[in-house]
C-alpha cells in the first residue's frame, strides 16, 4: 500500500513547504503529485494534509508517514549508494558524525593520514544531525560517531580509541594558576565558560561540581575553542577541556591547564557504528588509526 514514493512526495512537501515545489524537485507535474496522493489517501482512508489557505498541514497520519519518511528514506538511500560504489569498483565514503566539540582537531590526525592509506575513499564530517548522534547512526544519515559519552544500544557498537584528562584551564595570571589541582569550591566565585552542551553531558558539571553539591558564579557557553581559549587568556573566565588540546594551545596562547581534584577527571573518545560494520576493511582501518591519533610515529608507521 505504501510505496518510496509515497514517501519521497511527503518528505519533499514537507520540506519544501509546497505542492509545486516538491514536484519541481520531484520532477513531477503538480496534478500526477495531488493524484499519487489522492489514491494513498484513499488506500489508507484517511487524510494525509489538510489545507489552511494556501499551506498545507500534516495530519496525525501525515505525521506518521512524514517519520517514515525521514527514517527509511536515508537508509535505502544509502544502500543504493554503496550498491553503485561496488558496482563501479569504488570503496565510497566515510560519513563522520561529532559529537564532541574539541575533538575536531584530534580527528584531524586521524584524517589526514587516512585519506593517504584510502584514495578511494572520501571523509565527510557532520556536526549537526536530525535525530541527534544515536539517531543519526540508526538512520544511516553517518557511519561513525565520535562521542566521549557512548549511549550503548541494541545494534551499536562502540570502540575506545584515544584516553585524555579533561583538566580545568586558566590564563597564567589568575588566581588559581599556581595550583597543581583545584577541588570543587574553588570555583564558586569564577564564571566557567564551556560549549553550549546540556549541563548534565558536560564532565566538569558531572563528575567534579555537581557530586559536591557546587555550582560557579556564572556559566557563559562559547561554540569554538579558539575564542573560548583567548577569553580564558584574558581572564574573563576559565574553561574545560581535555589536557592534550590545552597544551596544544598553550604553546601560542598564555593559558594552562590544572587538575579536576587530587585524582583527575579520566575520559575516553569512542567511535560508535553500526553492528557488523567494524569490520569492513575501510572502518576497521579507520578505527586502528585513530588508535594510534596520540602518537605521530606509529601514525607514520601504521601509513606505509
Amino acid at each position: 500500500m505504501i510505496e518510496r514514493s509515497h514517501l519521497k512526495i511527503i518528505r519533499e512537501v514537507n520540506r519544501m513547504g509546497s505542492l509545486t515545489a516538491a514536484a519541481e524537485v520531484l520532477c513531477l507535474t503538480q496534478s500526477a503529485l495531488s493524484h499519487t496522493i489522492k489514491k494513498l489517501e484513499q488506500a489508507i482512508g484517511t487524510a494525509i494534509w489538510l489545507r489552511e489557505g494556501r499551506h498545507l498541514r500534516l495530519t496525525q497520519a501525515g505525521n506518521h508517514l512524514l517519520q517514515l519518511a525521514n527514517r527509511l528514506l536515508p537508509q535505502l538511500e544509502r544502500s543504493e549508494e554503496q550498491l553503485k560504489e561496488h558496482a563501479n569498483g569504488e570503496r565510497g565514503s566515510l560519513r563522520i558524525g561529532m559529537e564532541c566539540h574539541p575533538c575536531y582537531q584530534w580527528l584531524l590526525k586521524v584524517v589526514s593520514p587516512y585519506l593517504e592509506k584510502w584514495p578511494n575513499v572520501d571523509v565527510d564530517v557532520k556536526q549537526k544531525f536530525q535525530f541527534g548522534g544515536i539517531g543519526a547512526l540508526f538512520a544511516h544519515e553517518i557511519d561513525m560517531l565520535v562521542t566521549p559519552d557512548p549511549l550503548y544500544k541494541s545494534g551499536l557498537h562502540f570502540e575506545p580509541v584515544f584516553d585524555y584528562e579533561q583538566v580545568l584551564v586558566v590564563g597564567k595570571s589568575h588566581a588559581l594558576a599556581a595550583k597543581k589541582n583545584v577541588i570543587p569550591e574553588d570555583l564558586i566565585n569564577e564564571t566557567l565558560i564551556t560549549y553550549p552542551v546540556e549541563i548534565d553531558r558536560l564532565d566538569i558539571y558531572s563528575q567534579f561540581l555537581q557530586p559536591a553539591g557546587i555550582a560557579p558564579k556564572k556559566h557563559k557557553t562559547i561554540e569554538t575553542t579558539d575564542i573560548m581559549l583567548q577569553m580564558v587568556e584574558s581572564g574573563r573566565g576559565v574553561g574545560a577541556l581535555p589536557r592534550w588540546l590545552v597544551e596544544e594551545y598553550a604553546n601560542k596562547l598564555d593559558i594552562l591547564p590544572i587538575r579536576l581534584g587530587k585524582n583527575g577527571v579520566s575520559k575516553q573518545i569512542f567511535l560508535g557504528m553500526r553492528e557488523g560494520e567494524d569490520s569492513i576493511d575501510y572502518i576497521k582501518s579507520f578505527i586502528e588509526i585513530a588508535r594510534f591519533s596520540g602518537t605521530p610515529q606509529k601514525l607514520k608507521k601504521l601509513n606505509q
